[in-house]
């Protein structure tokens, strides 16, 4: 069932790709359809889940000269991801039924989100580093492909180009540390359940701190933390709406899952020993991210900052894992944990904001607050979704980021109490930044750059309105989502501390 899973949305995307007599409003539909049977298929994948460990677990011969096989499986890490992943691309394509023409040859449109989810489910279910890098690169592919052919703004190709060559030059720093990882195992093997079990490079002196700095400069730029981060606001100022959900709600996540999955089980050690590396980059991407998104004039780019803001949450937290080691054993898990939900949480929160910026674009043609105001009155279901979303955000109790930062605090502050303090200060300044948005798009006089016409139509109500909802559904019941991460949690605890 999980191979059905991942390459469903690819085989519907080769019938859209050749199925050139499909009428516009079919298409929809068909994408709408695909991608709403996902969520349905991950629920039985998680229905069914005997964990903890490894399940749904498929193993089969690809590149047996190599080392590398076709070995999928999910567990309380990934799980949640696959799940996130069909929940935010079938948000996507809902958002596409408005009927109206938003985008250009909406057909390969379709085809290409398609087949980008089968990039993200591949790559949150695979158990070999060479099937991982695969769809890694495929993804980087398709969203260059999003951003360039169906991007707006005069830099859509720029921004594209940047975005590729950033997480391209990632990719490959990523693979020399697969390699490294590799060549260390005996056997070689690629297979990342053996070399969990067996981690090639303990005491190895110096080539395990490289391999880990290979492997983590390829996962922080794909996060992207601060100093790796400069691809990221362009391109989502320049991509459609339903691009940026995509990108900040799930490829973002390619990177903290690959930190969590690759980095902290196969190289335990130099974790350990590197541990207030990532501590100090998570706090500064924490507070750069916020104090930036603070200055800016665009709702969307505004966001985009805020992204790094809470990837540097989740750096935080896996830093003070490692550090904690040989400690307070439920601080460590409490910590993963906060990490794990965080993913999810900012995948629903600001894939839903993300849409709610291309409402602003599609009905007034610009980002920029200051073109704006007064939105309450004509817009109010728009209003009322932005500002439940902008308070998500910022953590407010009874969603999902208050479950997430308050388990990563909780978990960090006795290993590093200076630096989970300071990164504290950045939840302040993103209550601040909100607050200051809401006020300037939908409070005082009115202001629009063109008549807006319409509120939320149901489409995209109904695009939105379910991310919220599940982020409310976390806050207020987290258990069913907590009973699933903290035994691989603890998993990941114990192989760190080794």
């Amino acid at each position: 069932m999980l191979s059905l899973t991942v390459f469903l949305p690819l085989a519907a995307a080769l019938v859209l790709s050749a199925w050139r007599g499909l009428s516009e409003p079919a298409v929809r539909w068909l994408w709408a359809g695909i991608s709403g049977v996902e969520p349905a298929l991950v629920a039985a994948l998680w229905i069914t889940y005997d964990g903890p460990g490894i399940g749904h677990e498929t193993d089969r011969p690809w590149l047996p000269g190599a080392g590398a096989g076709y070995h999928i499986g999910v567990d309380g890490l990934s799980l949640p991801l696959l799940a996130l992943t069909a929940v935010v691309f079938l948000a996507c394509a809902v958002y596409s039924l408005r009927g109206r023409p938003a985008q250009r040859d909406l057909r390969r449109f379709a085809a290409l989100f398609l087949a980008l989810e089968t990039t993200c489910l591949g790559l949150f279910a695979a158990l070999d580093l060479i099937l991982f890098f695969v769809f890694f690169d495929l993804s980087i592919v398709g969203m260059y492909l999003v951003i360039a052919g169906w991007g707006h703004g005069e830099q859509a190709a720029r921004s594209a180009l940047k975005f590729f060559l950033y997480t391209f030059v990632g990719s490959l720093a990523l693979l020399l540390g697969f390699i490294g990882l590799y060549a260390a195992s005996d056997p070689h093997t690629f297979d990342i359940t053996e070399l969990t079990a067996d981690p090639p490079l303990q005491g190895s002196g110096a080539a395990g701190p490289l391999v880990l700095l290979a492997i983590a400069v390829g996962l922080a730029v794909k996060t992207p933390t601060f100093p790796f981060h400069t691809w990221l606001p362009p391109a989502h100022t320049d991509a459609p709406a339903a691009g940026s959900a995509v990108l900040a709600a799930i490829l973002l996540k390619m990177g903290t899952y690959g930190f969590v999955r690759i980095a902290m089980p196969i190289l335990p050690e130099a974790w350990r020993t590197y541990a207030m590396v990532f501590v100090v980059v998570g706090v500064v991407s924490a507070l750069y991210g916020v104090l930036v998104a603070l200055a800016q004039s665009s709702f969307k780019r505004m966001i985009a900052y805020t992204s790094v803001n809470h990837m540097g949450y989740v750096l935080l937290a896996l830093g003070a894992a490692g550090l904690a080691a040989g400690t307070d054993e439920a601080a460590r898990v409490t910590a993963v944990t906060g990490a794990v939900v965080q993913m999810v949480s900012h995948g629903l929160i600001t894939g839903a904001l993300f849409l709610l910026a291309g409402i602003l674009m599609d009905r007034g043609g610009t980002y920029e607050m200051d073109a704006w105001g007064g939105l309450a009155g004509p817009m109010p279901r728009f209003a009322a979704l932005t500002a439940v979303a902008a308070f998500a955000g910022l953590g407010l109790p009874g969603f999902s980021g208050f479950i997430a930062e308050f388990q990563i605090f909780a978990g960090s502050l006795g290993a590093v109490p200076v630096a989970t303090a300071l990164a504290l200060l950045g939840i302040l300044v993103t209550a601040g930044l909100f607050l200051w948005a809401l006020h300037r798009l939908f409070l005082g006089v009115r202001r629009e750059p063109k008549p807006v016409g319409a509120d939320l139509r149901p489409a995209e109500l109904l695009s939105v309105a379910p991310l919220l909802a599940l982020s409310l559904l976390i806050g207020v019941l987290p258990r069913w989502l907590l009973d699933v991460i903290e035994p691989a949690a603890r998993t990941v605890v114990d192989l760190v501390a080794r």
